[in-house]
């Protein structure tokens, strides 16, 4: 493990060693030690409180921290990397990153939400990915993200769609093409995070494409770790495989 850097440490840092200390809680992010990366990134926080490149830092390991807390715990952590992320976006509002997370806190958020308030986050997760992207083509966290919220606006039945037209207020538009659009951008972005090739999977499940779905299985199940919740992901398509008579070797 890095050692923790105390505070009065990090005060005395020049420019290049500032970038050092990110460096070194982006190591612990890597290595899937979210604990390890906010000590680093809480230490700059509290010299740098405006520093967007540690803020948005933050809102994503509290992202992926959550992804992986206990369900009954995950709400403060997804909460407090919306926090995080609006503050990036208000000291820098060219970094793309800023919205990526942000997006991507609400997403998780929204699940602890009633309807009405679901569907105004709908609105707000795709501005703020379209933002992201328009800073930043090459963010594949984003397109990502972005090909997962139009699945779940595919598996939305049209019944369902009208109900909530007349009842809550009108959802986005969208649904499996525009999902397969934009996680195959993920992909060809970076090919090698399990995240993009699962999600695409599973969209292939939703459109009753099955084949499409084990080749990215197939691919997918032997991908190193990029993010802690991969380990679910991986697990879950393992069963899907196991399911269909396929082997993961």
């Amino acid at each position: 493990m890095i050692p923790a850097l105390s505070l009065t440490l990090l005060s005395l840092l020049n420019p290049l060693e500032l970038i050092s200390a990110v460096e070194s809680g982006d190591a612990a992010f890597m290595r899937l030690d979210y604990p390890a990366a906010i000590l680093v990134y809480d230490s700059l926080q509290t010299i740098m409180p405006n520093n967007a490149e540690t803020l948005w830092r933050l809102a994503r390991v509290h992202v992926c921290l959550g992804d992986i807390t206990p369900r009954d715990q995950r709400e403060p952590l997804y909460r407090k990397a919306e926090a995080y992320a609006r503050h990036a976006i208000q000291v820098d509002s060219v970094n793309g990153f800023g919205y990526t997370w942000l997006a991507a806190a609400l997403g998780n958020i929204a699940m602890y939400e009633g309807s009405k308030t679901k569907i105004k986050l709908s609105y707000e997760i795709k501005e703020k990915l379209d933002r992201a992207i328009a800073l930043n083509q090459g963010d594949d966290i984003a397109y990502s993200i972005l090909g997962s919220f139009y699945r779940a606006l595919g598996n939305i039945s049209w019944i369902e769609k009208q109900l909530a037209n007349i009842f809550l207020g009108s959802l986005p538009d969208g649904g499996y093409e525009e999902a397969e659009a934009s996680l195959k951008e993920a992909i060809r972005l970076a090919p090698n995070v399990i995240r993009h090739r699962h999600e695409l999977g599973m969209l292939y499940f939703d459109m009753n494409r099955e084949e499409g779905a084990l080749q990215e299985f197939r691919e997918a199940v032997h991908l190193p770790l990029t993010l802690a919740s991969d380990r679910r992901r991986i697990e879950r398509m393992k069963e899907r495989l196991a399911e269909l008579g396929e082997s993961d070797h």
